[in-house]
């Protein structure tokens, strides 16, 4: 854990990004454990990223997680959807990684009863169905993605075979922003949302063998 907190402390947000493509996110709640894979996530640059809630270093309570130090958790409501966003830079530098997808991996029963049912991808291919699922709350807000009760656990991680980088969705009309590539996938797991068929690895989910 120690070399996760010192990469998060030295590298870039959209190498962090990157890296936390096949991280195993955990939850652990009065029913369980929840977990899966980190397989979609996007950097968020603030104060020069128009896109970002922190863009000319916009500073309001319900900002305060992101001037915290890197991992902290920071969450907000969009759509009436709770969004799971983690701090990546040094405090006072709001910058952050929001997940968008997991492939989930235990207490997927649990899960399915959290998202009403639902199954396969439509389980956790967004970033309001991945909170449903994992039974994540407000309450975990400010709080640490390396010691709280939603953690990364590097242990677990998993190698992406190939890396794709697109543009963020949901962002229109915020000029180079729009289209810069700061969301990153792990090509072919099929809990990516808008991808087509053909291009699914059924066989390996887009993850590298293990040895």
């Amino acid at each position: 854990m120690n070399e996760t907190i010192n990469f998060f402390n030295t590298q870039s947000t959209e190498d962090i990004a990157q890296f936390l493509l096949g991280m195993y996110l955990e939850h652990e709640t009065t029913e369980g454990i929840l977990a899966g894979y980190i397989v979609d996530a996007e950097a968020y640059l603030g104060p020069e990223d128009e896109a970002a809630h922190s863009f000319g270093l916009r500073n309001t309570p319900r900002l305060k997680a992101m001037y915290e130090k890197p991992g902290t958790i920071y969450l907000y409501t969009m759509h009436t959807h709770l969004i799971l966003n983690m701090v990546t830079q040094e405090k006072g530098k709001p910058q952050g990684v929001m997940i968008r997808a997991i492939e989930p991996v235990e207490g997927i029963e649990k899960m399915e009863v959290n998202r009403n049912g639902r199954k396969g991808s439509e389980l956790s291919n967004g970033p309001g169905k991945l909170v449903t699922a994992l039974g994540i709350t407000k309450e975990l807000y400010g709080q640490s993605i390396f010691n709280s009760t939603l953690r990364i656990v590097p242990e677990k991680r998993k190698v992406p075979k190939k890396i794709v980088a697109l543009p963020r969705i949901g962002i229109p009309n915020k000029g180079i922003w729009t289209e810069l590539p700061l969301r990153y996938v792990v090509a072919g797991n099929p809990y990516i949302s808008k991808q087509k068929r053909s291009e699914i690895d059924q066989k390996t989910f887009g993850w590298k063998e293990e040895n």
